[in-house]
């Protein structure tokens, strides 16, 4: 799939006027109309009861207008008796509906007053409750990452950045369907429900002041205007984006992306690497899965090791980052290494295993 030019793209994202909102992780709880449902089923039993109740005395019972009562009469008695509004036109007038109205109705106006006011107090502290965890939530995060789209590239690679030490309260996740969010917040990730081709979406997440980026969308189109508007919002953050198609790879990094992951070709690669050697498939996708069996790790070059050979090293190295360049273990460039030079290293993965980002791209020689 090719994609359109980026002034269809604009165009195509100024038609959705999708709304927006922070989900902050919580646990498992019923829904707040479901909430309400409970407490309005509650409170039409206690009023049913009610009715009945009087009903069942209704000859103790004097009604102004045509001197009897009836079930709309005892009805009514109940309702305006529960909601303390009380207009007088019916009043027990025998000592077993009076001594009823003490001890049974009394009580059951108490609780359907409860249940009612209770109600609408939840929901003002919750609200409250809700604004002051967001202005906190806001006022701390810095550094975090933004994960743009909560699909199965999405939570690959929220699992792989959680193995090297990062914790979840620092993932904050952008997708467009509230079922998505719902989810990401259950496994305690904050969440936007928005479309983040959308500057105001991404600000939600304060795209602004995080320190990597990870465009997992389920469209090429829709990745590369992400990106464009990402790279605008922040300049210093590392963007990284999966593309289905290998063509539209180069415009993604034109629009800001620092480093593109060709989602087809990379499966497909593994697949043909896998048909010539199963092994090496295996030790292929123990290394890109992070926290179990072999792990790629980024560490700094420590002093003893200056002025040694990537192979004199205690750990096997594959490659040094010196600079903005990445140098082949066997580069003769790399021949001696250097205090300020990084390496990457494979080891076996320990729960104290940490990979180390960077901040800006590293092209390869």
């Amino acid at each position: 799939m090719k994609l359109p030019g980026h002034d269809a793209i604009a165009r195509q994202a100024g038609e959705h006027l999708v709304t927006h909102r922070v989900k902050l992780p919580r646990k498992l709880v019923d829904r707040p109309i479901r909430q309400v449902g409970k407490r309005l089923a509650m409170a039409l039993l206690v009023l049913l009861g009610t009715v009945l109740i009087v009903y069942a005395d209704h000859g103790g019972y004097h009604d102004n207008a045509d001197d009897s009562v009836d079930f709309l009469d005892a009805a009514y008695y109940s309702t305006v008796t529960l909601s303390t509004t009380g207009y007088g036109d019916i009043t027990p007038v025998s000592d077993s509906a009076r001594l009823t109205n003490i001890l049974v109705i009394t009580p059951l106006r108490v609780l359907f007053l409860i249940i009612l006011v209770g109600t609408t107090l939840e929901v003002l502290t919750e609200r409250t409750r809700e604004e002051w965890r967001l202005s906190r939530w806001r006022s701390t995060l810095r550094d975090h990452t933004v994960v743009v789209g909560f699909g199965t590239k999405g939570r690959s690679a929220i699992q792989t950045v959680l193995a090297t030490g990062l914790k979840k309260q620092q993932v904050v996740v952008v997708d467009p369907s509230a079922k998505a969010i719902d989810a990401a917040t259950a496994e305690g990730y904050a969440g936007v429900v928005g479309d983040a081709t959308r500057s105001d979406v991404l600000k939600r997440a304060e795209l602004q002041r995080a320190r990597q980026i990870i465009i997992a969308t389920q469209r090429d189109d829709t990745a590369v205007l992400v990106a464009l508007t990402a790279r605008q919002l922040n300049r210093a953050a590392k963007i990284v984006a999966a593309v289905r198609e290998e063509e539209n790879a180069p415009l993604l990094k034109q629009s800001g992306a620092d480093a593109v992951i060709t989602s087809a070709s990379a499966a497909g690669r593994l697949l043909g690497l896998s048909v010539l050697s199963p092994a090496a498939g295996m030790v292929m996708e123990d290394l890109i899965q992070q926290g179990s069996g072999l792990d790629i790790v980024e560490r700094p070059v420590i002093k003893a090791e200056v002025g040694k050979s990537p192979r004199e090293t205690d750990d096997l190295v594959v490659s040094v980052v010196r600079g903005h360049r990445v140098l082949g273990y066997d580069d003769p460039a790399a021949a001696a290494l250097q205090l300020t030079d990084r390496l990457i290293t494979i080891v076996r993965a320990t729960p104290g295993t940490k990979v180390t980002p960077d901040v800006r791209p590293l092209p390869l020689d």
